[in-house]
């Protein structure tokens, strides 16, 4: 009986590892996946995370494995179905849900795109996009993260503390918003929403409706890039670049708020990621009373981005842009009574229509229609005040007139509609140190523009009729960037322009990016950039096709040119905790288009356009910012703007215009300053932005040449609590200070809006 237990419990220790071994055995085996990691131009892409979970288990194990430095990665699982990601800055992450199986490893070889909207990426400033350390201009990229902590509601707003930047508003609400680069005419910057040109054809953008809903980035390029972007590139480039929804579960946000002025702002934003289609689409409404109740606006914008993925290398894109807004415009207060009937509508659209698609391994290739138009409505229905003196040229029907002789208020209507449409094509040839793109571009302009035609003075009104305009415009370009060392990026092109005005015209660039140490600890990397332009722009209908027998239009004038050239210096300090800048500019513009008297006998004072005036604009902007301990910020620039009027044939038109002086409302010194806190859910900025004098005429007295420099400040602060609900409140102007960045045109006071924000989804 012994025996038998003994031999029984034997034999069931005995089946207990043998019952485990044979389990593990016949159990499934470990499912492989692994593949290579390229970038677009073929190069391995190293320090790939690689994280792996099973498919609707939140709580699940995670997997994880790392790309080498050829891009190589391996990845070994459990048999099941898999959440898998690919993550790395500044590359687009790729998601994928797969069905891992035991047997062959399962090869999965991705190309990784650069992510457009990331701040370490530039898109703008080369063919192709770029990591920002190897692009060879003088960039500024403001992302979404600086967009929120100042609470900026339009792009004037934004660009403000941008170094280089200078702004020009006439009046604080729906008056004329322009932006003047490195001492360049508001005309010499092109401005881009989502690669569409949206300047009127020779002439600027005006941003005083141009809101930041749904913008994820703005790209500052400063120097003439004609080579790339043709006419208008003068100065400098500006790109907007809208929101794109990355999140499986759709991601919302709901804003409202309010404050001074009568002022009211709402909106709402969704995006999402749905399979290979992304979506990303914003509305927003603002209304104001304006100061005084005379300067009521109104503003809507619409915004939306949607992409679709045909393949791993095969991508369509159509983004879309509407601004609308209706503004009260009283005109120089501060020199004439308000002129409380005259308004004006303003609507601009854009869209864009984009197929990025590869076929090699290195050629890629971009197909796009852009369009965008500009809508301006300009009435004054009512006479508001009349001048004292009968002989002066205008209405005197009231006995109580309180204006001057010269100077009185006329009835008008004024309709202007400005369109651009053109086709691009791109190729390109990528590898990993050199790249090669040839690109053309096919552009139709249309304007009508009602004070090309002869003046008609049939009552009530002055009444503007203007036929409709139409020019064709076309270029091609070949841009090649070479890189004979890690450290060093070369980029030279040029560009050949067929204007319908001008005829072709070739202009260049070239330029280097070179690390000259590349250092670790407290002594950091140092970079320096170095860069050549030329620049050229059209000239605006009215300059070109004039029709008025006493000022009519020159269609032989030539492109106003540009040479710029720059040359720039970056610093790092304590592991990239602190960040320094400096560039210098020198900028020359040729051929600038001017108003002339024709020669005498000439009673009727007529006149005509003409290349006459020669400036430069030299100076330098600093820059610096430091990370502190405890997510404090701090920071500022200044900026050198020396510009100069060279040559100018007929100051006596304005009077600002004497060779001598420096350019229109373009201060010679400005700066910025900023402090942000930011601590668990609370956050707190306040921005300081000093103006030295400037230039300007009130086109009154002859003998006002100069306008006073000034210094603001704005603050900023939000809390967020939990579950997606933040407060904040923004005060600008933040000590009611009294200027203007034009002579007569009050700037805004203080202004305190306090409001609230809730976000909910957004989830992968």
């Amino acid at each position: 009986m012994k025996n038998i237990l003994l031999r029984v419990v034997i034999a069931s220790l005995l089946f207990i590892p043998i019952g485990k071994s044979s389990n593990a055995q016949s159990g499934p085996p470990d499912a492989q996946l692994k593949g290579t990691l390229l970038d677009t131009s073929g190069a391995g892409v190293g320090g790939v995370h690689v994280v792996a979970q099973l498919a609707g288990e939140v709580q699940a194990h995670l997997w994880k494995a790392t790309s080498t430095t050829a891009g190589e990665y391996a990845l070994s699982v459990p048999v099941g179905k898999y959440h898998v990601v690919f993550q790395r800055a500044p590359f687009v992450t790729r998601e994928f849900d797969l069905d891992l199986r035991s047997g062959p490893a399962r090869v999965l070889d991705l190309r990784l795109e650069l992510e457009r909207v990331s701040s370490s990426v530039v898109v703008t400033a080369e063919a192709e996009p770029l990591p920002i350390q190897q692009t060879t201009a003088s960039v500024t990229v403001l992302a979404r993260g600086d967009i929120d902590a100042r609470q900026s509601i339009t792009l004037p707003d934004a660009l403000l503390y941008v170094p280089g930047v200078s702004i020009g508003r006439t009046g604080p609400e729906g008056g004329t918003a322009s932006i003047f680069l490195n001492g360049g005419n508001s005309s010499y910057t092109k401005v881009l929403v989502d690669g569409t040109p949206v300047n009127e054809p020779g002439n600027a953008v005006d941003f005083s409706n141009f809101t930041l809903d749904n913008v994820d980035k703005v790209e500052i390029v400063r120097g003439a890039e004609s080579a790339i972007y043709g006419t208008d590139a003068v100065a400098g480039v500006i790109q907007v670049i809208t929101h794109r929804g990355t999140t499986r579960t759709p991601e919302a946000s709901v804003f409202a708020e309010g404050g001074t002025y009568g002022t009211g702002r709402g909106g709402a934003q969704l995006s999402g990621l749905l399979g290979r289609f992304d979506y990303s689409a914003a509305a927003s409404y603002l209304s104001t009373d304006g100061p005084d109740n005379e300067n009521n606006f109104l503003n809507r914008t619409l915004s939306g981005n949607f992409g679709y993925r045909l393949g791993e290398e095969n991508h369509l894109r159509l983004t879309l842009r509407s601004n609308a807004s209706s503004a009260q415009t009283p005109g120089q207060t501060l020199l004439l009574p308000p002129n409380l009937d005259e308004h004006t509508d303003y609507h601009f659209f854009s869209s864009n229509a984009h197929w990025d698609f590869a076929s090699g391994k290195h050629w890629h290739h971009h197909l796009s229609g852009a369009e965008s138009y500009n809508h301006e409505f300009i009435a004054n229905p009512v006479q508001s005040y009349y001048a004292t003196d009968p002989t002066a040229f205008c209405p005197q029907t009231s006995p109580t007139a309180v204006a001057t002789a010269e100077f009185c208020d006329f009835l008008f209507t004024v309709r202007n509609q400005y369109n651009r449409a053109s086709l691009n094509a791109q190729t390109s040839y990528l590898l990993p140190n050199f790249a090669a793109s040839a690109g053309y571009q096919y552009e139709v302009e249309n304007g009508t523009q009602q004070s090309l035609t002869e003046l008609s003075f049939a009552p009530p009104a002055f009444a503007f009729v203007g036929p409709h305009l139409r020019r064709n415009n076309q270029g091609g370009f070949l841009d090649f960037r070479y890189s004979p060392h890690p450290r060093a990026t070369l980029d030279f092109g040029a560009r050949a322009e067929a204007n319908g005005n001008f005829g072709t015209r070739v202009v260049p660039r070239v330029g280097a990016s070179l690390t000259l140490l590349q250092g670790r600890g407290f002594w950091g990397e140092t970079r320096l950039r170095a860069f050549y332009g030329e620049g050229i722009k059209e000239p605006r209908f009215d300059q070109s096709f004039g029709a008025d027998p006493c000022f009519p239009g020159n269609p032989s004038l030539k492109p106003e040119a540009s040479k710029t050239w720059n040359v720039a210096l970056e610093q790092k300090l304590n592991d990239g905790r602190i960040k320094l800048s400096a560039d210098y500019f020198n900028n020359r513009f040729y051929d600038i288009i001017s108003f002339g008297y024709f020669p005498q006998p000439n009673p009727n004072f007529c006149g005509s356009f003409f290349n006459t005036d020669l400036t430069r604009a030299r100076g330098m902007n600093v820059a610096g910012q430091a990370s502190l301990s405890h997510g404090i910020f701090v920071g500022g620039s200044y900026s050198l703007d020396d510009s100069r009027i060279l040559k100018s044939e007929n100051p006596f038109f304005d009077p600002s215009q004497v060779v001598g002086n420096h350019l229109l409302r373009r201060p010679v010194n400005a700066g910025t300053i900023f402090l942000r806190a930011a601590y668990h859910g609370l956050d707190w900025t306040i921005s300081g932005y000093f103006s030295g004098l400037r230039t300007d005429t009130n086109f009154i007295d002859p003998t006002v040449t100069n306008n006073p420099g000034y210094a603001r400040f704005d603050t900023a602060v939000r809390y967020q609590f939990g579950r997606g609900m933040t407060v904040y409140a923004r005060a600008a102007n933040l000590f009611d200070k009294s200027y203007q960045d034009a002579l007569g045109y009050p700037a805004l006071g203080r202004e305190v809006l306090v409001g609230m924000k809730y976000r909910f989804g957004g989830k992968n």
